[in-house]
Order: structure tokens, then sequence, then C-alpha cells
């Protein structure tokens, strides 16, 4: 982020003021035009600046949440859970009588939990490239989802700098209890393991089929993992990535061959690699064990490279907090705005607006605005300057 560009307590209290969409965010949590419980007994918690976290904060509407932040001008806000009595009145109240009733289902993806698989960017570090993985992460768990749990009210916004975030907010997802929680997301979390363990990806007893679940998503992971992941991150170039391959495939032979042509062969590209491992499936005799032990471990390579990587332990409890939509990211700059899932793979993370630009660009629109009312002799009437936020609840 350029020096221009700097978070400064004047920068933010003016995007607050002139720009964050308090009305759209209301509605979205409140899901009525009147003030329900849904927004009164909600938590919201502010980072201030030097670091400072002020947790159990709740309002009446979206003009006392405003005038809250405009007051504490924080580096940014996060939404928590429905409690059972206001948050504010937490110190007041019994313990018993304090707990959190309804959340919206929440899951976070961040490009860090690739970094054993992208080859562009590591760390903190994002591009136009790496982002397809979360591309296909979002067009995987949007469909899902939707398929699966017939749930429809899925929001996906950009966290500011290097993933995305999905809050789901129909009544029976707010419903569901911790317990519930955990076997939902248990179910979705297909890539487990830390950076020790080689094969993440194991969901089939023997040589049985993959669930209908991920059957279903396996055309999408499969495209993405040839047209994508290959020739772009070409993730088996490498020495190093070539044997990370070899520790996947479940056959001694296998694993000889390709090693000892590939040792020979050093400048291949991982197209011609995974084609490598191909002939030797197809070799095989249709039908026999080793082929489908071939076959099956293939299709699991393949998810193991492109399947969401979710953050489970964000999904598994009412109480966990989450940036709100809109806020700024303090390394970027950049607003966390909301992504059409439909159009996710146009989605560039890099051309994301700054605090900086968008305070312009509306500056320059008031100036034009009034040149032009000027020359017709018209009155200006300056209004909010809002952002759409697509959710049916709005």
């Amino acid at each position: 982020m350029s020096s221009a560009e700097e978070l400064t307590p004047e920068l933010m209290l003016a995007f607050y003021r002139r720009l964050y969409p308090f009305k759209s965010i209301f509605g979205w949590l409140n899901h009525e035009l009147a003030p329900t419980k849904l927004f009164t007994h909600r938590e919201f918690a502010f980072t201030l600046a030097g670091d400072v976290y002020l947790r159990y904060n709740s309002f009446k509407d979206a003009e006392d949440l405003k005038k809250q932040v405009l007051a504490l001008n924080p580096t940014r806000f996060e939404i928590g859970p429905v409690y059972s009595a206001r948050p504010r009145d937490k110190k007041t109240v019994l313990a018993i009588n304090f707990k959190p009733i309804l959340r919206e289902l929440v899951f976070d993806i961040d490009m860090t939990d690739y970094d054993s698989i992208r080859t562009c960017c590591s760390d903190a570090g994002i591009c136009r490239r790496c982002w397809n993985f979360i591309s296909v992460a979002v067009r995987v768990l949007d469909q899902g989802i939707r398929d699966q749990y017939g749930y429809k009210h899925l929001l996906w916004v950009y966290s500011g700098r290097r993933g995305i975030h999905l809050w789901i907010s129909d009544k029976e997802a707010m419903e569901l209890t911790d317990d519930e929680r955990k076997a939902l997301v248990g179910w979705m979390t297909v890539i487990q393991g830390g950076k020790d363990v080689h094969k993440k990806v194991n969901v089939r007893t023997g040589l049985s089929p993959l669930p209908p679940s991920l059957q279903l998503a396996l055309e999408t992971l499969r495209t993405t993992f040839s047209e994508f992941v290959l020739p772009d991150q070409d993730p088996f170039h490498s020495t190093e990535g070539w044997e990370a391959l070899l520790q996947l495939i479940p056959h001694a032979e296998t694993v000889k061959k390709l090693r000892d042509d590939w040792s020979d062969a050093p400048y291949s590209t991982s197209e011609e690699r995974w084609d490598d491992f191909k002939r030797i499936i197809q070799k095989q005799e249709k039908g026999s064990r080793l082929r489908k032990t071939l076959e099956y471990a293939a299709e699991d390579i393949a998810i193991q490279y492109t399947y969401p990587r979710l953050d489970a332990e964000v999904s598994k409890h009412r109480n966990h907090l989450l940036k709100a939509p809109f806020c700024v990211h303090p390394k970027t700059s950049r607003v966390c705005v909301p992504v059409d899932p439909a159009n996710i793979e146009r989605f560039d993370p890099g051309r994301v607006p700054t605090v900086g630009q968008l305070l312009g660009e509306l500056d320059k629109a008031v100036a034009d605005a009034s040149d032009k009312e000027g020359q017709d002799g018209g009155e200006h009437r300056s209004g909010e300057y809002g952002f759409y936020v697509p959710c049916s609840y709005i």
C-alpha cells in the first residue's frame, strides 16, 4: 500500500461518515425493516487504534450503530451472534441468562492454507493466478451448499487481503447448535492434516467410490486440476513437487517406475508428468484391482490440489466473531466487498478499491455534479453513498 493511501484516523472517519452502508448492514442482519432481536441482541466488537478491543456492544438500529462507529472510529469491527440478552447488558444479567442463541453459519477460506500447493505466491502474498484456488472453492461450496442443504441466503465477502468469507443467513442455518455446526463442517471438510501429512484426502472406505457430494463436484475439480493447476501452477515440475506427487500413489512399482523416469527427465512439465501417470493407469487391465486403485488415487490427487480448504474452527461455534462486510483491511486498505459467486472468475483482488480511491472518486463525482448543476441552474443534493449488498433479506 502506498504512503498516499495510509489508513489514517481521518481517512477512516471520512469512510465511515460518507461511505459505509450502515442501513444495508442493518437490513441484512435484521431481516426486517423494524428492529428485531436479530439486531438489538447482536454482538458487535470494535478494534481501536493501538489494538484496543471492545466486545459485547449492541445497538437499537442502524443510526445507533453509526453513531457509535463515528464516535469510536475503529480500525475495523466484527459481528458476532444474537444473544439471549442484549450484549451491552452482559454485566447486569446472570451468566445462565446470557448465551448465544442464533448465528449465521460462517465459513472462512484463507489463501495461506494453499501454500503447500500454490507456486506463484506464499504467506501473505496473493495474485490473480492463485486466486483461482479461491474461485473454484466458491463455485464448489456455493453449489454444494445450495444443493445438499437447501440454503438460499448466501453472502460471499472478500476478506480484504488473501481470502474470502461466507455468511449463510437462512433461518435453519442460524438455529444450528454448536454440535450441529461441528457435524456439518466435519462432513464438508475434505482436506485434513498438517504440513507433515502427505495424503490429505481420506474419504473412501477401501476401494469404494467417492461420497455423492464429492462425486458431484468431481467434474469441476478435475477440470480445474487439468486446466489451471497443472499448466499454471506447475506443481510437479521441481523434484520436491513430483516427489510430493509420488507420495500419493499407493503402488510401489508405479512409484519406482515414475521416479526412475523423472530422475532422467528433470525438465518435464507437470502436465507431462501427469500424462506419464495416466498412461500407466491405462495400461492396467480394465476392471482390475490395481487399475481401480490407481484411478481412485488419481481422483484423490485432483481433489487434494483443488478442493476448498476450510478453516473449520471458524464455523463450529456460534460465539465466533467475523469481520463485518465493507470493513477495511488495515494491511491493504482495501474494502471487504461482497462477491457475486456467479462471476467469481472475473473477480480480481488486485482491483478491489482502497479507501483512498473510493473517497477520491466520491469527491470527483460530487465536484462534477456541482459543476453540472451550476451550469444548469439546479440545486445539488447529496445523499448517502451506499453499496449494494446482494442478499435477498434487503
